[in-house]
């Protein structure tokens, strides 16, 4: 049975909300990952989906894992895979958090300020620390260019400041932002990556490894028609490519070469069996009369980043009946707790009442971190695994 046919399955079977979670199509992700990029050893960005049985497949797969705070760390710890291979990833930490995270036996610690790296110094002595560079986010639906890394000129003096405290100025990373959609940001990250690593040679150190980061794309997303987004993957993966090897030529030190995929992983694995609320008409404030379908999930129980994405909806109680162009929002007192509605108009059936079924499909990422625990009183909703 291939993919579409399982998750299928499962939200047919399914009579009351839930989200459905592919294993074996994490499964086949991650593999096919490895295939276009062999040089790579994956730390999982777990915010992606914190999912005990979906973090213990990665790890018996050979995943290690991206985390970003303490509890994330005993979170992995659990899955069994040996500590090196499991990071903190954040550069914002507090002393306590450093200290928690170094007790817990982590030694690779991103950093990409003076004030973090001293603290690193001062509450994990000895550590190995990775430097993450700032980009400017071009192409990607979240850019994240402005509250994490440092320009290549301050990395330099981090990576200085850290030997000379005692670290071991390990490696350089960078994030060309979630759901890049272009490979001119790859490309444009390499030649930053290469300019810090010749001068940081020149200047007697040598780096371990490079963290390639997150923002491979997932590809089931779609526009406000309906059509599927179609990011282009295989030239992401050419010039990725192309970027280890001239590091490799580049470098005077034999570097090992990580990634932190967290949607591209687990996105297009995972659905949610939703209902509807209700189907509205209502005239606006300036006179014009709007479709609303309210769901029964939104915003803050599996839908945190509708706002920024159009998930492919499938009703399957209205196969082949008329449809109407409709703001969808989710159930709660929240006014953003709805699509963008001048340009995320989705297509809705023109029957369709409250209690119909939903599917909602590519929505693996994020869908259960970001849930709330009841916000309005509306409950989490629950998962089941295809195994």
């Amino acid at each position: 049975m291939d993919v579409k046919a399982r998750v299928r399955e499962a939200l047919s079977a399914a009579s009351e909300d839930v989200i459905v979670f592919d294993l074996p199509g994490i499964e086949r992700q991650f593999t096919d990952l490895l295939d276009e990029l062999p040089d790579i050893s994956v730390r999982f960005a777990m915010k992606a989906c914190p999912v005990d049985e979906v973090l213990l497949r990665l790890a018996e797969l050979g995943s290690g894992f991206d985390a970003a705070s303490p509890k994330e760390i005993e979170q992995a710890i659990r899955t069994g895979v040996p500590i090196q291979k499991i990071h903190y990833g954040n550069t914002i930490k507090s002393d306590r958090t450093i200290t928690d995270a170094y007790r817990l036996g982590i030694r690779d610690f991103a950093t990409d300020s003076l004030a973090d790296v001293t603290a690193i110094a001062g509450h994990a002595p000895g550590a190995r620390v990775f430097c993450r560079l700032a980009t400017d986010g071009y192409g990607a639906l979240w850019g994240l260019s402005r509250k994490f890394g440092c320009s290549a000129s301050n990395a330099v003096q981090v990576m200085e400041a850290a030997r000379s405290m005692g670290l071991k100025p390990a490696g350089l990373s960078i994030h060309v932002g979630s759901q890049q959609m272009t490979a001119e940001a790859w490309r444009r990250a390499f030649e930053t990556l290469a300019d810090v690593l010749v001068t940081l040679n020149r200047r007697g150190i040598f780096l371990d490894y490079i963290n390639l980061g997150g923002g491979l794309p997932a590809l089931g997303y779609v526009d406000k028609l309906g059509r599927r987004l179609d990011p282009p993957v295989d030239k992401i993966f050419a010039v990725i490519r192309e970027g280890i090897q001239h590091l490799k030529e580049v470098s005077e030190s034999e570097l090992q070469f990580v990634m932190e995929p967290g949607r591209h992983l687990v996105a297009d694995h995972g659905a949610i069996r939703a209902h509807v609320f209700r189907l509205t008409s209502r005239q606006q404030i300036d006179g014009e009369r709007q479709n609303w379908m309210y769901l029964s999930c939104g915003k803050f129980n599996g839908l945190y980043e509708m706002d920024e994405i159009q998930y492919s909806l499938f009703f399957p109680s209205h196969s082949g009946t008329g449809y109407a162009p409709a703001v969808i929002a989710g159930p709660t007192c929240d006014s953003d707790d709805a699509y963008a509605h001048e340009r995320n108009l989705a297509p809705v059936p023109s029957e369709a009442k409250s209690g119909d079924p939903v599917w909602i499909f590519s929505c693996g990422a994020y869908a259960a971190g970001y849930m709330t625990q009841g916000f309005n009183g509306f409950s989490p909703l629950p998962y089941t695994l295809i195994n």
